[in-house]
């Protein structure tokens, strides 16, 4: 593939340091992937808040990706973006806010997100009054799904089609929903979405079966892993770290470990962007080879880690897989 201006500038300009980890790991994406390699990408943070699904949604759209795990508010906040943009207000100077500048956000139906304030009626109560009649209506018939089936079903459903204010091929969700792309949503509780569900499930409305839960998705994991490992194998590319990256990574020590099944391949690829600290026991902040030792990647398994700022490291390797 002959690249674009984009992946020329990075490859004269970006040659030391965590620029050049950028370019090696851009590189080894992209062998992974001609040697008939798969790749799950991992989302923590607030990288659909920070509108990564420009450069996400055309990953998916090209088969860059076969598989995605990510926090319950990455899962949501695309949606989010998607039908509420020109309500969100940008704040640039949000390192100068008083604790009184912060109360009054709250006051104006808005939640800060580093300089981003997603606005509470247009975004959060938008997605609650369209999930919610899907919900009981899984509910009533005594059915269960994940989370994220719960998000297809409504965009596929075209019931918030009026509400869109972005070009829809900048959605990472719309395009996954378009895939039916795997989705894994480990700790989707703490979302906004599921504290919303845990409270009509307290108020009696809702039952908590009626949402699969994060050990259903372990189970459906080390299924799609069996079935998707054989050849160059899976990699694993992780956007910062918490519990978006640590869960899925963990099926494959499952499987060898606990299910003592011996055959099970290693991720076969490995990128991690984060700016944590490598130090005092954080996952986010562990360096790659530790994962060795926990049965996670082989001795062999290309590492690589870019410690910088995700929002600026990821759409520069995706950029360089799509060949921009």
């Amino acid at each position: 593939m002959s690249k674009g201006p984009i992946s020329q500038f990075v490859e004269h300009h970006y040659r030391h340091f965590n620029a050049a980890a950028l370019v090696d790991a851009a590189k080894g994406y992209e062998t992974h992937l001609l040697e008939g390699g798969k790749m799950m990408i991992t989302l923590a943070g607030a990288m659909s808040t920070a509108e990564l699904g420009i450069s996400l949604a055309e990953m998916i759209r090209q088969d860059k990706v076969a598989i995605i795990s990510c926090t319950g508010a990455n899962l949501e906040e695309d949606i989010m973006n998607l039908v509420a943009h020109t309500h969100y207000k940008r704040v640039p100077n949000y390192r100068d806010l008083s604790p009184q500048e912060e109360w009054e956000l709250l006051e104006n139906g808005f939640n800060r997100v580093t300089d981003t304030c997603i606005p509470e009626e247009e975004a959060f109560r938008r997605i609650q009054q369209h999930i919610v009649k899907l919900w009981k209506e899984a509910n009533d018939k005594g059915e269960s799904y994940f989370p994220h089936e719960y998000m297809y079903k409504l965009l596929l459903s075209g019931a918030m089609k009026e509400h869109y204010e972005i070009d829809v091929k900048n959605s990472w969700m719309i395009a996954a929903a378009e895939k039916n792309l795997p989705i894994i949503c480990p700790g989707w509780e703490d979302s906004t979405m599921g504290n919303i569900f845990a409270s009509y499930c307290i108020k009696g409305e809702l039952k908590s079966t009626t949402m699969k839960s994060g050990i259903d998705y372990m189970v459906w994991l080390s299924d799609w892993y069996r079935k998707n490992s054989s050849g160059k194998g899976v990699g694993f590319f992780q956007i910062g770290g918490g519990i978006a990256g640590d869960f899925p990574i963990c099926v494959v020590p499952m499987m060898y470990q606990d299910l003592e099944w011996h055959d099970v391949p290693f991720w076969s690829y490995f990128c991690q962007i984060s700016d944590s600290t490598t130090s005092y026991g954080s996952y986010s902040g562990a360096v790659p080879n530790e994962k060795i030792t926990w049965g996670k990647l082989d001795i062999k398994t290309p590492k690589f880690i870019v410690e910088s700022d995700a929002t600026i490291v990821a759409p520069l390797i995706f950029a360089w897989v799509l060949g921009w």
